[in-house]
């Protein structure tokens, strides 16, 4: 296991968050390595997309600090530009322009804000079509596009920016069964190949098989913090067990 804390790219201290009197989010502390893999699991509305969207201000918190590569992430959004070119994201919907060719949305990122010129912005996006196997889908349009074609179309979307880090947020929830093979086997790839990921998410196959660290999460604080064998084998708290026991039946 990497140790998070010898090369952090990811710190999380103290970090509080709330909707009015409603505290989403308390006391979060996590740290995260380069090249480190972070399952994020719990029941729903446990706080774990707030808590990954905190990352790079789409939620902003209240209390504590967050580091991304050294820089911090501020409320005023004084730092977010900087930050967002570090962070890829996917999301549970896959936020692609509908109006545009999946070539386009690939290469907007890249000419608007890393300053490619439109040649160097399309070799790029095919190289991360070809990266995620759809780079025949190039010239149609996100509707003419499978659920599970459009979240890897999604995932080369967010790499075409050259993240240090990727953030998913319950990236197969929305696919038919039958699609999330093709997605999940694409963030393998990912993982064996270094990428730093934090993943909310309720495959635990995937969990088992890609995560450093499992971070189990309940009403809005992290619970248990285990490597993959030691969660799955002996989980050490109440809620830990009952959620594996509903999720696994078991």
């Amino acid at each position: 296991m990497l140790d998070a804390t010898a090369n952090p790219l990811v710190e999380i201290r103290g970090m509080c968050k709330w909707y009015g009197d409603f505290s989403a989010l308390f006391d979060i502390n996590l740290t995260v390595a380069e090249g480190e893999k972070v399952v994020v699991c719990g029941p729903s509305g446990s706080g774990k997309s707030t808590m990954i969207r905190c990352i790079n201000q789409l939620e902003a918190h209240q209390k504590g600090t967050i580091h991304v590569d050294g820089v911090e992430v501020t409320p005023d959004m004084k730092n977010i530009e900087q930050i967002r070119r570090e962070v890829g994201m996917v999301f549970q919907g896959f936020n692609l322009f509908p109006h545009m060719s999946i070539l386009d949305n690939l290469t907007l990122g890249p000419i608007r804000n890393r300053g490619a010129t439109k040649a160097e912005a399309k070799d790029l996006a095919m190289h991360y079509l070809e990266r995620v196997h759809i780079a025949e889908q190039a010239d149609k349009f996100p509707p003419q596009l499978s659920g599970g074609q459009q979240q890897r179309v999604a995932i080369a979307r967010s790499l075409c920016m050259k993240p240090k880090i990727m953030l998913f947020d319950e990236p197969t929830s929305a696919l038919d069964p039958e699609m999330i093979a093709g997605v999940l086997d694409v963030m393998i790839e990912l993982a064996e190949e270094g990428m730093t990921m934090i993943c909310v998410t309720h495959e635990m196959g995937f969990a088992r098989k890609v995560a450093d660290r499992v971070v189990f999460m309940d009403e809005g604080e992290i619970i248990e913090v285990a490597h993959p064998e030691a969660f799955f084998g002996d989980p050490q708290s109440d809620r830990a067990q009952l959620f594996l026991s509903q999720l696994l039946g078991h």
